[in-house]
């Protein structure tokens, strides 16, 4: 439903005396053609502190904010006037669990030049509390104290299961552990600051390189996370925009959780490849399998570990100083190695 906040709000703003009419226009960022410009203020831009209008009227905040608390009790009577309006805003919030991140409601209920608007309807209006940004919370509206209460539930179980499984999760995923409606549950991790939501709908913690990528090194975790194979530096030079190949293979290399596996390749540590050259991946794939291997099962597992060429492999496995051969054709570590 679409209501026109604008009009409502002069319609309940156009009785009031011109002071009230005025500091109420400004502290809200209403769109009052009497409301006059000061600095470089105009007329419904912004909303203004007790503290600037005070200035300009030559009073002090607590001044304001009685003229403020005064316009407040002659509208609150009129508001019977819209309730059609008001009791959309109720609705709003049952089917969003009692409350709703500050930025996304005010999206929600009306568009870009109407927020103001929709803030001052919901300051105004009965039954709906206004909670300013903490540590933990961004700012919301909620309609009863409750919901905060079970929204801070619902947000430390979720935190306690993201961090315990140490995996990005569905909206799906999260909501095996709580049995809410969607948007109530979307509703509650909103307006968390630990959870955060990343470009695919997926939730994770506030630090996690997936939700929070800080630097190249982040960025090519995710390029390889998504592309789930492993890369030439080049290559993911080109998937993460305005870097340079050589500032991407400087990073990786330096990084524990990327390893080289061929020329200039790479891959993730966590998808089970081994760091170290082509002879230490020999001398591992011999350790332990605890006996002598044939070139072709030593082929096989090295190929496994490394993206390199067979003859590579094989002129690694020449070297006498560290593996021999028997009659039979088998290959053994040669010396005992740290």
């Amino acid at each position: 439903m679409k209501f026109n906040y604008s009009k409502i709000c002069s319609n309940l703003l156009k009785d009031l005396p011109e002071r009230q009419k005025v500091v109420l226009s400004r502290r809200f960022g209403l769109n009052l053609s009497s409301a006059p410009p000061v600095g470089g203020w105009r007329n419904g831009e912004r909303r203004e502190t007790l503290e600037f209008i005070g200035k300009y009227y030559g009073i002090t905040r607590e001044r304001v904010r009685q003229i403020e608390r005064e316009g407040f009790l002659r509208l609150k009577p009129k508001t019977k006037h819209h309730q059609e309006a008001f009791q959309y805003f109720t609705n709003y919030f049952k089917i969003k669990g009692g409350l709703k991140k500050e930025d996304i409601l005010l999206e929600q209920l009306g568009d870009k030049k109407e927020k103001n608007q929709i803030y001052f309807l919901l300051t105004l209006g009965e039954g709906f509390e206004r909670f300013a940004e903490t540590g933990d919370f961004y700012p919301l509206w909620a309609t009863n104290k409750n919901s905060l209460v079970l929204a801070q539930k619902i947000i430390d179980s979720s935190s306690n299961l993201l961090s315990k499984t140490e995996k990005l999760l569905t909206l799906k995923d999260l909501n095996r552990l709580h049995s809410l409606s969607q948007p109530v549950l979307t509703s509650y991790l909103e307006i968390s600051k630990e959870i955060k939501k990343n470009s695919e709908d997926l939730f994770g913690l506030k630090d996690w390189p997936e939700i929070n990528p800080r630097g190249i090194k982040d960025k090519a975790y995710l390029v390889f996370k998504k592309e789930k194979n492993p890369l030439h530096f080049t290559e993911v030079a080109n998937l993460i925009e305005s870097t340079l190949p050589q500032t991407v293979h400087n990073e990786l290399i330096k990084d524990y959780r990327f390893v080289l596996v061929g020329r200039g390749i790479y891959a993730l540590k966590e998808w089970g490849y081994e760091e170290g050259c082509v002879k230490d991946i020999i001398l591992k794939v011999l350790k332990e399998n605890k006996k002598s291997l044939t070139k072709e099962e030593i082929l096989e597992k090295v190929l496994k570990q490394r993206l390199v060429k067979e003859n590579t492999i094989l002129l690694n496995l020449s070297n006498k100083k560290y593996f021999s051969k028997t009659p039979e054709g088998f290959f053994t570590i040669k010396i005992k190695t740290v």
